[in-house]
């Protein structure tokens, strides 16, 4: 008998092996998840404070990378450049006014990928920025099988629907309501839910692989959510940023003034001076508060999402992918909201779930994600076994996720690629899920940029017009260093004058990962500047701030040593 037994248990063994061989080639759904302002505050990336025990549990049976940088700390740019897998200088979208198939090229996006080789595929929510930026269709019918959904619930977020102390409706910044007082008793990400739930069911007995796109407003501001998430949340033990005032060093084109927060009514009554006064401690509190309170309702949003996965079946067959644009900061620098090239506000989740690759099967039948209500289960934790801890970006996103669901994945780019529909500026990131990541790679960089109207902040410094732009922010992110240079920038001729170098930042992250103690002006750069002049005109931005870092730090080095 007990030979039996093991003779079973090899079988099983072996068939499972060859169920994992099996499913890393064949087709995968796909479910694409994507948050709108969330930085990595979520347990699995190691915050301390948030509640978010939906996505932990993502994380746990997924491939988790944990240092992912957006290109553009803003909706529109990050998101066209993730979903094309071109860099903001290559779609020449720096703003919410232009789109990239007229502006700049007719590039193929992600979901046009998997369109063309037989999916079915659908957006629900915020997954391109919708307006001018998608050409008012969310790229539909290029990108989308069905027209894109959007919540209708969703109009009333920008019009007075916060009760303030004084009984009236207010447009306010701290939005915590009674749902059920809400038009239609519901808000915009319960809605993207539901029908993300619904779209799920039609295709779940369906031959044709899918691709569903579902992009959770939250938590970007006004922070309308549902009231009892603060419960989580009590003001007493929320703490503020640990680096909350503006750096002595920064220089004042690298700060952004905040002024959508500004905007709203009960910031306004708070009556904050431009560009760098500070919000009131207080209130600084009463935003962390409601930024990890939204957090923490957009888990339950995603958690509904998974266990219906489970439900229908599909979790076996469908790759999970969830991301955000860009991240937020909370009081870190004096800054709050995007619009910087800062870690806080560069710097999102990414996280991979690929059945067969991150997890094996369970043929025991239990489900893979189960719903954690946050309320009663908030004592559960989850451990990554699987990270990644190199620099990637999102513009890797699109070569990867094809590939992982079993496609080819785009070309690389050629240096000038104007013309080339299908091809990708960033990496195909299959070999990590392969091989055991082995240190750090000091040649992994992600290279992020920002655009300013002036070297001092303006009123209209967080989100010029084209037209405007005057100075544009470029930054190399590596394992040990940030560098940013700001240098002059052409809005006619979309170039930029390497040599009209307005200002720099350069933080060396083992000492100071908040990135608050500028040391470039340590440096001498005049001979640094010369030997750039020196390069060929075709050797790119990227590689010439590659070359400049070497130099810079190699000086660094030489001299702590002669220390």
């Amino acid at each position: 008998m007990y030979i039996f037994v093991r003779i079973w248990l090899l079988l099983l063994v072996l068939h499972t092996l060859a169920l994992a061989v099996v499913a890393r080639r064949e087709r995968r759904n796909v479910l694409f998840i994507i948050a709108d302002d969330l930085r990595t505050s979520l347990g699995c990336y190691g915050d301390p404070v948030v509640k978010s025990p939906n996505i932990d549990q993502l994380a746990s049976k997924s491939q988790v990378f944990l240092n992912a940088y957006a290109q553009q700390a803003v909706c529109a740019p990050s998101r066209t450049s993730l979903l094309t897998s071109r860099r903001p200088d290559t779609t020449r979208l720096y703003d919410f006014n232009s789109y990239w198939r007229v502006h700049s090229g007719n590039y193929t996006t992600m979901p046009q990928y998997f369109k063309s080789r037989g999916y079915f595929t659908m957006s629900v929510g915020k997954v391109f920025h919708p307006g001018i930026a998608s050409n008012h269709t969310d790229d539909y019918p290029y990108s989308w099988s069905i027209p894109a959904y959007h919540p209708a619930s969703f109009k009333f977020e920008k019009q007075k629907m916060c009760k303030g102390e004084d009984g009236k409706l207010h447009a306010n910044l701290l939005c915590a309501v009674n749902v059920t007082e809400q038009p239609g008793g519901t808000l915009p990400d319960m809605e993207s839910t539901d029908e993300a739930v619904r779209l799920l069911k039609s295709r779940a007995d369906d031959d044709v692989p899918f691709f569903l796109a579902v992009g959770f407003h939250k938590p970007h501001i006004p922070f309308r959510i549902p009231q009892e998430y603060l419960s989580l949340y009590p003001i007493n033990q929320m703490t503020l940023a640990p680096d909350p005032d503006v750096p002595k060093l920064l220089p004042p084109v690298a700060y952004n003034p905040w002024v959508d927060v500004r905007m709203r009514e009960d910031v306004q009554k708070l009556n904050i001076s431009f560009p760098y006064g500070p919000i009131p401690k207080d209130f600084q509190l009463c935003i962390r508060q409601h930024y990890y309170a939204a957090v923490s309702y957009m888990d339950a949003q995603v958690g509904r999402l998974l266990s219906t996965l489970d439900e229908l079946g599909l979790t076996d067959s469908t790759m999970v992918v969830f991301t955000s644009d860009h991240g937020w900061s909370l009081g870190e620098h004096g800054e709050w909201a995007k619009y910087s090239n800062f870690d806080v506000t560069t710097r999102v989740p990414l996280i991979f779930y690929v059945p067969g690759v991150t997890t094996l099967r369970d043929w025991w039948g239990e489900p893979a994600f189960p719903y954690i209500d946050v309320f009663t289960q908030s004592e559960l934790s989850f451990k990554n076994d699987k990270v990644i801890r190199n620099v990637v970006e999102l513009v890797d996103v699109f070569p990867t996720v094809s590939y992982m669901a079993g496609h080819r994945a785009p070309e690389p780019c050629p240096d000038v690629s104007f013309q080339e529909e299908l091809c990708t500026e960033g990496n195909n990131l299959a070999y990590t899920f392969r091989h055991r990541e082995r240190g750090e790679d000091e040649e992994a960089i992600s290279f992020s940029q920002y655009p300013r109207p002036a070297d001092t902040p303006q009123v209209n410094s967080d989100l010029p017009d084209l037209k405007d732009i005057k100075v544009m922010g470029y930054s190399l992110r590596s394992w040990d260093y940030r560098y940013t240079l700001w240098l002059g920038f052409n809005p006619n001729t979309f170039q930029v004058n390497v040599t009209d170098v307005h200002a720099g930042e350069l933080y060396m992250l083992a000492g100071d990962p908040g990135q608050d103690n500028n040391i470039y002006s340590d440096s001498d750069h005049s001979v640094m500047m010369r030997k750039m002049a020196g390069l060929p005109h075709t050797v790119s931005l990227q590689m010439r701030m590659k070359l400049q870092l070497l130099y810079l730090t190699a000086g660094m080095k030489a001299s702590r040593r002669k220390a």
